[in-house]
């Protein structure tokens, strides 16, 4: 093959020639080129010599005319849908069907068909108008493209918004399309991103709303529940009636805690087993009846309810109390704070009082639904029908019940008979035997009758008293007169205890200070005056009915005036002093503690669980708790559920307290030892200097330990009067006994005469005891 000269490019040419051109690097490419190529394969080299710009740029503007192409086929399609319904026609015309399904077929099948016949119907200018921007935008983008200047393009793609200026929206049909594109694809953003935050937000109300219409549902469900259990709880069917939380609260009067451990008591015995309780419980001081039973009613000392005494003055008042008056005692003027069946009342809750102290004074203007007044001849037997009698009246679940005659929830009983003979025999007598006997088989009859009636676990039963009680002697006695001038005393309270109230006010320590000379050294009793040195345990100061000037005699002595008893012609005549027995000391000692014992749907404990002894101004707390009546106000502090330390120990028996000594001789200079702690046995040389035993536990007692550091005197030897007591002590005790036999013959002689003779005259009504 000859080969020519090579193919010389003018200079010009290769300037004007570009570097991307496919020929540039071979002379020889034109003459192939010119020779092979088609105008295809030219258009395709050139499409690659194209820029990455131009290309992205074309590919925008195919893009874009497609859009347009579909939203001009989706606007048409939406005027025929509307031009259809708009006949009102229910059923569409099947030729416009078919035409309809025709032409979408012929757009789907062929886009530039579609794109003729959308455009058809548009308006020539506008379309000029359109193919003018089009163009005017492509040969932007194209010139920005070759330059490498595509920012405004990445832009568009890149944060699908449409910044100021932007020409690549400028398909569209309106005339103000630049702008109102913008705005349009800004608006549509940000109402798709309002939609989507607005059904976030009511996705949240009404989730909260469907969670918190659940949680209402679940509250009412639960406090459904428990009201049905409360009612469940509130009232419990026997088999014959309902009966909603009900307490019966029986009061033994007198009747001391060791009394349980003389075997006399089986009933209260297995009372205890069952149920819960202490060893013992404390009275509160004086530990007399009225204060007493009123603080178990008010869950308040006396000084704060106002009864400071079974007799006492009111400065106030200028008038004075006395317990076995009913024209004075029965004044509701003397009794504060509120008893429980006045508590009980108010609230709704029926109550029956079976001759309870107070409970015939009209306290507030409040009466209990039942009231039985006092007849202390009244057989026990009685009161247990009675008692059973109210447990026996129809309730709320008896629609032709009557109101007023309706069964009541708390049922308080008072029972005398402890206490009266307690005064009349003594704490030790054999008379006192027969009484405690008689009481526990009244609760014996009282418990068969709950369990007659399938009551035994639906009502509650509490069993308490009041004080104890210690036996008197002709030798334990002090003479007032010889203590204080009574010329100079206004008025004398309280018993065995005495509080002085003098003439003459300013007089009252220099009356203070004689009592304390003429009691130097001895042992039996104990001076105060009420603002200066009275015992804070005693809680008994904060009360104008309380006497300013007190003398308080040790268990079992007794202070008593001349006129009433005459000490030494007692002695030299053999005479007995009475009553027997008396209580009113000090309220921790052991010889006044009382009892209380609770059983029933209350006390959920184990049964013979036992507790830390405590003070009867707890009881109105636990009364009222018993019933789910609110409490008011009061010095109590415990409440139900009672918080037992373990159980009673069988093994273990409360220690019976003893006497008190017998008779006391003052020496010239005696010296009283330093007690560190005592037994409820006193020793020799305790009782011969008259030294009251002290408290201390019933279950482990100690011996008496006396302080090394102390001198002790020796042991007094009887002397005088003492001595021919002591000489004459066995003759005057078969004395005694036989004065006591026939003493008892007498009385049971003379109940029996009362008891017909009541029957006689239809008389109910008999006198109070001691207190």
């Amino acid at each position: 093959m000859a080969s020519g000269p090579p193919l010389t490019i003018p200079t010009s040419e290769r300037r004007d020639s570009t570097l991307l051109s496919p020929v540039e690097y071979d002379a020889d490419a034109v003459s192939i080129r010119s020779d092979q190529d088609t105008d295809s394969e030219d258009d395709e080299l050139q499409m690659r010599a194209r820029t990455s710009g131009e290309l992205r740029a074309r590919d925008r503007l195919v893009f874009m005319e497609e859009d347009e192409v579909d939203r001009l086929v989706t606007d048409a399609r939406r005027k025929q849908e509307r031009e259809r319904r708009g006949s009102g026609l229910p059923i569409p015309n099947p030729l416009k069907f078919l035409s309809r399904r025709s032409s979408d077929a012929s757009l789907s099948r062929s886009p530039a068909r579609a794109d003729a016949a959308s455009t058809e119907n548009l308006v020539p200018e506008k379309r000029q108008q359109r193919r003018e921007r089009r163009r005017r935008k492509k040969e932007r983008l194209l010139a920005d493209a070759k330059d490498g200047e595509d920012g405004e393009l990445m832009y568009e793609m890149e944060q699908g918004g449409m910044r100021d200026g932007s020409s690549t929206g400028e398909s569209s049909d309106r005339e103000d399309s630049d702008e109102l594109d913008r705005k349009g694809l800004k608006q549509f953003a940000d109402a798709k991103s309002r939609r989507r935050r607005n059904c976030c937000r009511w996705l949240i109300i009404h989730a909260l709303i469907v969670t918190s219409f659940a949680l209402l549902v679940l509250v009412a469900w639960k406090l459904s529940l428990a009201k049905k259990a409360e009612v469940a709880r509130q009232f419990v069917s026997n088999g014959t009636a309902l009966f909603a939380p009900t307490t019966i609260l029986i009061s033994l009067d007198g009747f001391r805690a060791d009394f349980l451990n003389r075997g006399l008591t089986p009933r209260l015995n297995a009372f205890i087993k069952e149920g819960v309780s202490p060893l013992y419980m404390l009275p509160s001081f004086p530990s007399v009846t009225f204060p007493n039973h009123y603080t178990l009613a008010t869950g308040l000392y006396p000084e704060s309810h106002g009864v400071v005494g079974n007799t006492f003055w009111d400065p106030e008042l200028e008038a004075d109390f006395y317990y076995t008056d009913p024209d004075r005692s029965l004044d509701p003027k003397w009794w504060g704070g509120e008893p429980f069946w006045v508590t009980a009342e108010k609230a709704g809750i029926r109550s029956a009082i079976h001759m309870w102290p107070g409970s015939e004074a009209h306290i507030l203007g409040v009466e209990p639904s039942f009231l039985d007044k006092y007849n202390g001849k009244e057989k026990l037997p009685k009161k247990v029908k009675r008692i059973l009698e109210f447990l026996d009246k129809p309730g709320r679940e008896d629609p032709t019940a009557d109101p007023a005659d309706m069964r009541p929830q708390l049922i308080a009983a008072y029972v005398p008979d402890v206490d009266s003979d307690g005064h009349k025999y003594g704490p030790n007598s054999t008379e006192i035997r027969s009484t405690i006997k008689a009481a526990d088989e009244m609760l014996e009859e009282l418990f068969e009758g709950l369990e007659q009636r399938n009551l035994t676990h639906i009502v509650n039963v509490i069993v308490v008293s009041d004080h104890g009680m210690a036996t008197t002697d002709t030798s334990r006695l002090m003479q007032l007169d010889d203590l204080v001038d009574l010329d100079r005393i206004r008025h004398v309270d309280g018993w065995p205890l005495v509080g002085l109230r003098l003439h003459n006010d300013s007089e009252l320590q220099e009356v203070y200070d004689g009592v304390i000379e003429k009691t130097k050294g001895n042992p039996n009793i104990e001076v105060y005056l009420r603002d200066v040195n009275m015992p804070e345990r005693y809680h008994f100061s904060n009360n104008d009915r309380i006497a300013p000037l007190w003398l308080v005699p040790k268990t079992g002595w007794n202070l008593v005036q001349r006129q009433d008893f005459d000490i030494e012609e007692a002695k030299a005549n053999d005479i007995v002093y009475h009553p027997r027995g008396l209580h009113g000391y000090d309220h921790e000692h052991p010889l006044m503690r009382a009892i209380f014992v609770a059983r029933g749907p209350a006390f959920p404990h184990e049964p013979g669980s036992r507790l830390e002894a405590f003070q009867n101004i707890e009881v109105y707390n636990i009364l009222c708790d018993s019933i789910g009546l609110a409490p008011i106000a009061n010095n109590g502090t415990l409440r139900l559920p009672l918080r037992p330390i373990g159980l009673h120990d069988p093994e273990v028996v409360m220690e019976e307290p003893p006497d008190p000594v017998s008779s006391y001789t003052l020496e010239p200079t005696p010296v009283r030892p330093t007690l560190v702690s005592q037994a409820p046995a006193a020793t020799t040389a305790s009782r011969s200097l008259g030294v009251d035993p002290v408290h201390t536990s019933l279950s482990t007692p100690n011996p008496v330990q006396v302080d090394p550091a102390t001198p002790q005197p020796a042991t007094p030897q009887p002397t005088g009067q003492a001595a021919d007591e002591g000489d004459s002590k066995n003759s005057g005790t078969l004395l005694d006994d036989a004065k006591s036999a026939a003493k008892g013959f007498w009385d049971w002689l003379t109940d029996k005469f009362d008891d017909i003779w009541d029957k006689i005259t239809g008389s109910d009504q008999g006198e109070k005891g001691n207190g």
